[in-house]
């Protein structure tokens, strides 16, 4: 085991570990159509089909094996885990790039949601090498690391995808092999031996995860909080290509650069302004702050009646993105060093469990406000019903932590 003590390199590190994975996940997605079509030889809309099916199945994953990891890193540190991580990720792109039928891409997707299941141990890094204080304004690194790979992977992509479908794939490949060569010579252990413990099947699974985190006060309303803010941020991937398209008539161009700049504010506020609103703020204001700009912004895109409305709009989305570090400085600064590999596990989950089950809700009642026999045209209101969700949030997160202000004492 490593015995340097961790350094700049190691938040950089697992920055950029964040960062390769989403920016990998954004390289394909404007090429899965094409590949999907030249496997199959069927249809756009059949293959569209099979990609909802292809995203599923990596939520899905991501779900179960989420805590599984957490636990895993909580046994045998956090460094094992994350370079795995990047090998699994290097092969698995590799392995779709060479793709010779479309179950090849489910298994590829399947092995995508266990490797990027590491965003736990990811967390778990961060709250170990980051002092109390500081683990809301450096669990934003994660924050900045998605927003900037939703803006420069379907770029990059799109530029690779010129020589081929199977390009991108290669280039994700390669990408993950790069940081895994970096972090083996850069990556320090940061779970010492008196805070390692077994592993237990019994806590390693999505349910048996959250219910260990009832050992904590607070922590289960803010994760119940948690769980309804990631339920509404879904509408972003589910419906805001359908919903620009339907209300405001633009083309894809349009749409894309509209989520540039969504991803522009999100790294903004997750890799900058987190550093310093939540040191002034405090934790617990941030996180309010931030869930009620995030009603804000939903209800202004739902009513927006001109596009120019939007792009007024994202600034304010991007600061509703402060919640998610506060939050997460609060439940980390609840539950001990030995358990923050479950804890992260467990709040993955949660992301997980809203992917696969908010697009099914917010694209449904999309069609029922938008389609031909709409009685209220009104497409807009799968944001509304953000809006709502981020709200109840906000009213548990506040009675949580009302009920339950101390920090809980380790030895759990």
């Amino acid at each position: 085991m490593f015995k340097r003590r961790p350094g700049r390199h190691a938040l950089l590190f697992v920055f950029l570990t964040v960062l390769i994975d989403v920016t990998g996940l954004g390289i394909i997605i404007p090429v899965i159509p094409g590949l999907i079509e030249d496997l199959t030889g069927r249809s756009v809309a059949d293959a569209a089909l099979i990609g909802g099916r292809l995203i599923f199945i990596y939520a899905f994953m991501q779900f179960l094996c989420a805590p599984i990891i957490g636990g895993l890193s909580d046994r045998f540190g956090r460094r094992p885990l994350l370079l795995i991580s990047l090998a699994g990720f290097s092969l698995d792109y590799a392995l779709m790039g060479f793709a010779p039928a479309v179950w090849w891409l489910f298994l590829g997707r399947a092995l995508s949601g266990v490797f990027g299941a590491t965003y736990s141990t990811a967390g778990a890094y961060i709250a170990d090498v980051s002092p109390k204080e500081k683990r809301a304004q450096n669990f934003g690194l994660i924050g900045a690391a998605f927003g900037i790979g939703f803006i420069v992977g379907p770029v990059i992509g799109g530029l690779l995808g010129q020589f081929g479908p199977r390009a991108p794939f290669f280039a994700a490949s390669a990408l993950a092999l790069a940081n895994l060569i970096y972090g083996y010579i850069v990556l320090p252990e940061t779970l010492t031996l008196e805070n390692r413990r077994p592993f237990d099947w019994k806590r390693a699974n999505p349910l048996g995860g959250l219910l260990q985190m009832r050992l904590y006060p607070a922590v289960l309303g803010l994760l119940g909080a948690a769980f309804l803010f990631q339920l509404g941020h879904q509408a972003y991937p589910s419906i805001w290509a359908f919903y620009m398209i339907e209300r405001f008539d633009w083309a894809s161009l349009q749409v894309g650069v509209s989520l540039g700049a969504v991803g522009v504010a999100s790294a903004i506020v997750q890799g900058g302004l987190t550093r310093v609103v939540i040191p002034r703020l405090g934790e617990t204001r941030t996180l309010y702050f931030g869930l009620l700009l995030g009603v804000l912004a939903y209800i202004g895109f739902a009513l927006s009646s001109h596009g120019w409305m939007i792009y007024a709009w994202i600034p304010i989305a991007g600061l509703a993105g402060l919640s998610g570090p506060a939050l997460q400085g609060l439940v980390a600064n609840r539950v001990p060093d030995n358990a923050q590999g479950e804890l992260q596990g467990a709040l993955s989950s949660l992301t997980s469990l809203s992917a696969i089950l908010a697009p099914l809700l917010l694209t449904a009642v999309f069609a029922r406000y938008s389609g031909p026999d709409a009685t209220i045209y009104l497409p807009g209101a799968p944001f509304l019903i953000g809006a709502a969700l981020t709200a109840v949030g906000l009213v548990i997160a506040a009675r949580a932590l009302t009920g339950a202000r101390k920090p809980a004492r380790e030895g759990a």
